[in-house]
């Protein structure tokens, strides 16, 4: 179902309750499509149309805050398995075409400050950053056709390990603290110019902010290396969104961010996804704790549905109780649907959560449709 800006936004901030919403962020891994095809799932599930996921319609903002590079992928090596080219931050990066949607790294440019210092000059700001055609077709369509208006910053912790690899950052925190500060005070400059410019031509509604600083066991960087180097940079810039209307703005990573959670929230963070159950991120726990601090987007263990159906049963009963049903929750897997998940097994999903949400089986939907939620 389709749903406008209005009741989105009241609905993922907790001020309106007058349904539930029932979401796939992502869609299926590389190759589940085969399978399903071959055990004789229909095109309109294969395309994820026939099971009617909500969805809002969403816009760019017209804000540029990351790098601005005039670097051109080259095709470096290419195989039927595989593919290295180069990228906008000069990497050489490796794609597994059979498995993976997105290139591993194989190098980085950032090693010392006079690295760092070679490439600032495409994360400060310049007036190219703003384009104000975009904000403004944003606004009207904000205006007249329900759409939320979407942007971006760049993730405190996301953008030096882009730049330097894990261990290199891991290190630089304690070897090289003024260059980290250096990095994440241009990020800062940057972004705040860029939002608060754009912000005076169009409210921007959801902002997002790419993470990805967490495995199983835990985050790459601990609270206190959050509260020095980062969370700064956060409270300003959202701060002064929020102040201009910004509704939402959500943290993406993968992992267990448990530990950074407190801090996440004191930076004005308020909304988490996709809560991976594999790494020990529980929704339901964590809303327990922190109440309605954070809004929450997906959160259902994808793995349960390779198991049996009690298995998913169990899994749904649990995290699309009673407790997760007061709004702020946008229910779906917390990534993309794994290979080996037979399409018996994903429509017995749909249906069950679609039951247990007091929506109607997918089978009776009308205009059914999908669109990938604004992330």
């Amino acid at each position: 179902m389709l749903w406008d800006r209005t009741s989105y936004l009241a609905y993922m901030t907790y001020r309106e309750n007058s349904r539930p919403m029932f979401v796939e962020l992502f869609g299926p891994l590389v190759g589940l499509e085969e399978e399903w095809r071959s055990q004789g799932a229909s095109c309109e599930e294969i395309s994820l149309t026939a099971f009617d996921f909500d969805y809002v319609n969403n816009i760019f903002c017209g804000g540029i805050t990351g790098i601005m590079s005039n670097l051109k992928e080259i095709i470096l090596e290419e195989t039927d398995s595989y593919k290295i080219t180069t990228d906008s931050y000069g990497r050489k990066v490796k794609l597994f075409k059979k498995s993976a949607t997105i290139p591993l790294p194989l190098d980085y440019p950032v090693k010392n400050m006079d690295d760092w210092l070679s490439i600032k000059p495409k994360f400060e700001f310049n007036l190219n950053r703003i384009q104000a055609n975009q904000a403004i077709l944003a606004k009207k369509m904000s205006d007249e056709e329900g759409y939320i208006v979407c942007g971006s910053i760049p993730g405190g912790f996301d953008i030096p390990r882009q730049l330097m690899g894990e261990e290199t950052l891991c290190y630089a925190y304690y070897d090289q603290p003024e260059l980290i500060h250096d990095i994440i005070d241009t990020l800062c400059d940057t972004t705040y110019q860029v939002m608060d410019t754009i912000t005076d031509m169009v409210t921007v509604d959801h902002v997002l902010i790419h993470e990805d600083l967490a495995g199983k066991s835990g985050p790459l960087i601990g609270p206190s290396i959050m509260k020095e180097f980062i969370n700064p940079y956060y409270k300003k810039v959202i701060s002064m969104l929020k102040e201009k209307g910004t509704s939402i703005v959500s943290v993406d990573s993968d992992g267990n961010i448990e530990p950074l959670l407190g801090e996440y929230m004191q930076s004005g963070i308020n909304e988490i996804y996709p809560m991976e159950p594999a790494a020990g991120m529980d929704m339901v726990k964590t809303k327990k704790k922190y109440g309605r601090a954070f809004a929450f987007k997906g959160g259902i263990d994808k793995m349960a549905l390779l198991k049996s159906k009690n298995d998913i049963l169990r899994e749904l009963e649990y995290k699309l109780g009673s407790d997760m049903r007061d709004g702020g929750t946008a229910f779906g897997l917390d990534h993309r649907i794994p290979n080996g998940v037979s399409i018996e097994n994903y429509r017995f999903y749909v249906n069950t959560a679609r039951e247990i949400l007091g929506l109607p089986p997918y089978q009776q939907a009308k205009n059914p449709s999908w669109k990938r939620m604004a992330l």
